[in-house]
């Protein structure tokens, strides 16, 4: 989808995997009355565990069932790739990522006693059958072995099965450009789209009888090789909201919506004792507000857009950014 949104210069592909190194990989499930999945971002480093990148989370709203923040936010760092999955695949898909880390390690001659793999989630429920929870090792590592700078975005991986604002949601992603001392940076932003009342989407086009509760989850993954600490990384994430918000949402009561964040850049050892860190000049933090707020928003919309109508489990009819866009402009004609 060719859009406009904000002011900043897309990346090469418009994607999280602009960021140099970043991989995303899908395995969709679509068997029986099961339409879910699993979506991994992998980081550049050939083993996160030995190579952590400088991380951070934010929730901006906990009615969620992520694991592995806790350590994200005490220690600033991440070891693993980042999983995404549905509400009841959580578990199996930390040990499907505990699995994987212990052999990859096990590759490498480090010997692994303790790993904090990174699972997000949201519920999609009403259009698979939640409870028969069928993503696990074999999905997960397929998902990783699919990873690629280029992948599909829609109902696919961990977004086959869920909604946004009344509409079929799923995978979006997006990036911006940073231009600073004349070096260019990147921002990019996944998101697992499954929030938001169908009323309160922006030009309020939908039809009144889809009207529901602002409730659901959004996950908003963010990549960067700009230069930040732990903290700035913190301060930019929370600014996903603010692509939430540009589309309509008010971030309801029932509703998860949880960021994670991490940087390329590196840390350097400085002598036996000490690490340095390069980061931004705290003045110069609007750029990548700017940029992480653009890149939220209209990943939410490319989910939607390459998203196609689908039909939920009690048969109901789940349209599509397509059909209100047709519908929307028919209503224009008379």
């Amino acid at each position: 989808m060719n859009m406009s949104i904000g002011q900043m210069p897309h990346g090469e592909r418009n994607l999280i995997t602009d960021v140099p190194g970043v991989k995303v990989g899908h395995e969709t499930v679509d068997r029986d009355d099961c339409h879910t999945g699993v979506t991994v971002i992998l980081p550049p480093q050939h083993n996160p565990f030995t190579e952590k990148l400088t991380a951070a989370a934010h929730v901006i709203n906990g009615f969620g069932k992520t694991l592995g923040l806790i350590q994200v936010e005490e220690l600033g760092t991440l070891e693993t790739p980042i999983a995404i999955t549905n509400t009841l695949n959580v578990g199996k898909v930390h040990d499907a990522m505990v699995s994987y880390m212990v052999d990859l390690c096990a590759k490498d001659g480090v010997k692994l006693t303790s790993v904090n793999p990174v699972v997000c989630e949201c519920n999609d429920s009403r259009m698979s059958d939640i409870a028969r929870r069928p993503v696990g090792e074999k999905e997960v590592f397929a998902a990783i072995s699919h990873a690629s700078d280029q992948f599909v975005q829609g109902a696919v991986g961990a977004g086959r099965g869920t909604t946004c604002y009344g509409m079929k949601g799923g995978i979006g992603s997006s990036s911006r450009l940073m231009e600073i001392d004349r070096k260019t940076y990147t921002m990019g932003v996944l998101v697992q789209s499954n929030y938001g009342s169908s009323g309160d989407f922006r030009d309020c086009c939908l039809p009144p009888d889809l009207a529901e509760c602002d409730q659901g989850s959004i996950i908003l993954i963010v990549a960067t090789d700009l230069p930040l600490s732990h903290r700035q990384l913190k301060r930019v994430i929370k600014r996903t909201s603010v692509g939430m918000a540009r589309i309509g949402s008010y971030i309801g009561h029932g509703s998860g919506e949880v960021a994670v964040g991490f940087t390329t850049a590196p840390v350097e050892n400085c002598g036996d004792s000490f690490q340095c860190q390069m980061m931004l000049r705290e003045d110069l933090m609007n750029i990548p507000f700017r940029a992480v707020g653009e890149c939220a928003e209209e990943a939410i919309l490319q989910s939607m857009w390459h998203a196609h109508a689908d039909t939920a489990l009690d048969g109901s009819h789940i349209p599509s950014l397509h059909e209100y866009i047709k519908e929307k402009a028919l209503k224009e004609e008379k």
